[in-house]
């Protein structure tokens, strides 16, 4: 086979399908799924991904920052999408005449929106996040039922949705997450009594959804489980298949002798007369740097070990014990090769990381080659919300290849 690429992405779109077949199981009969798709889908391809997520019924999607709504929006995605994070006040306006919804968190963006969406004569929709314990972005506790009063007495803005984020990477496990959960639910019944609460409540990411964290409320937000990944050890991790493999290929040969130096710093040294094989990854194209004399790979199905430093556009590993490797062949750094496989989470583990940076670190110079996808209605949801955005500039969507382009 003939490989066109100096490293490429597969995208296995039916192994999306599947994950998120067991995400709508997990999340239960009327219960919405919030798709994220922030940091280009977790380096998956946030465009391809959406537009199959949505064909699988997905009704809303959850992005980083506005320019990841944006880039979604103009490539024809029409469900709603909530930035969950925030965003600077130069990036509001565009956001909203989008159609964007936005994550508050301070009477100061309340006043500045409500300013914005009368200008542009709309009313802008916003989910309330309250901080029960993350310490990063929302309103604490305390502060919630006025922002509530205020959202609620603003003429151009709506609420949407009202949200937490769980901070334990083993959910419903550790028991700060209920705590978070108690927390919120207080806030939640102050503001119902007043008659403040309204939209979407979600609270559920991947970890606290396969842990059963309860309640599940009305909608939510998984990420990374879709991509076939959770965090190390959660129950359910075995129900999900793996999304993306990274391949590349040998472009170099070099046989070397006994005691020859490779890579910068000269890490490593041959101790017997050996074959390595050049490949034009780095860690600029999501191999990491701490794989160097570290990492293993799969060649002709047999395991090759990464020797000496791994540098921004290569990656030197020994294949001396492999027979017949040529120039051309393919090498795998995660994924299957026949019956072998090397996972993104065994990766992590090597480089002492996480599976989400490194499959947010697959660079752009990777191509991404998507498979699949052809039946791709989920049974168990119907195809949308039902609430396409009305008033947002008509992008058509951009034709859709099992062989798309990132």
């Amino acid at each position: 086979m003939v490989n066109h690429h100096r490293a490429w992405a597969e995208i296995d779109l039916d192994a999306v399908t599947h994950n998120l077949t067991v995400i709508r199981r997990k999340a239960g009969p009327g219960v919405a799924v919030m798709l994220v798709v922030k940091a280009d889908a977790y380096g998956h391809g946030a465009v391809a991904i959406a537009h199959h997520a949505v064909r699988c019924g997905i009704g809303s999607l959850g992005v980083g920052t506005s320019a990841e709504a944006l880039e979604l929006r103009e490539a024809g995605v029409r469900v709603p999408i909530l930035v969950l994070g925030t965003l600077v006040d130069e990036e509001a306006a565009a956001a909203l005449h989008h159609g964007i919804e936005i994550g508050i968190h301070s009477r100061d963006r309340v006043g500045m929106l409500e300013k914005l969406a009368k200008a542009q004569g709309l009313r802008a929709r916003v989910h309330l996040n309250i901080d029960t314990g993350m310490g990063r972005l929302g309103v604490l506790p305390g502060n919630a039922l006025a922002l509530f009063e205020e959202i609620h007495a603003a003429k151009h803005l709506e609420l949407a949705g009202v949200m937490t984020h769980i901070s334990s990477m083993r959910g419903a496990l550790d028991e700060t997450a209920h705590e978070q959960s108690q927390v919120f639910e207080r806030v939640l019944d102050q503001a119902r009594e007043r008659g403040l609460l309204k939209g979407a409540i979600h609270v559920a990411n991947s970890a606290a959804l396969f842990t059963a964290l309860k309640p599940l409320h009305s909608t939510v937000r998984p990420g990374i489980s879709a991509y076939g990944i959770l965090p190390g050890g959660l129950p359910g991790a075995e129900e999900l298949r793996p999304v993306m493999s990274l391949t590349s290929q040998v472009v170099f040969l070099k046989d070397l002798p006994p005691a020859t130096r490779v890579g910068y710093d000269s890490t490593w040294t041959s101790v017997r007369a050996t074959r390595i094989a050049t490949l034009p990854v780095g860690y600029n194209d999501g191999v990491s740097w701490r794989l160097g004399n570290r990492g293993q790979v799969l060649v002709r199905g047999q395991r090759a070990r990464i020797v000496g430093r791994v540098s921004m556009d290569y990656t030197t590993i020994d294949v001396g014990h492999i027979k017949d490797v040529h120039v051309g062949e393919s090498v795998t750094f995660f994924g299957g090769v026949g019956d072998k496989r090397i996972s993104l989470e065994d990766v992590a583990r090597e480089a002492n990381t996480i599976a989400y940076e490194l499959s947010c670190a697959v660079g752009k110079r990777v191509k991404r080659i998507y498979i699949g996808g052809e039946e791709s209605q989920l049974p168990t949801q119907p195809a949308g919300d039902g609430r396409l955005l009305q008033g947002v500039q008509n992008h058509e969507p951009k034709p859709h290849s099992t062989h798309a382009p990132r």
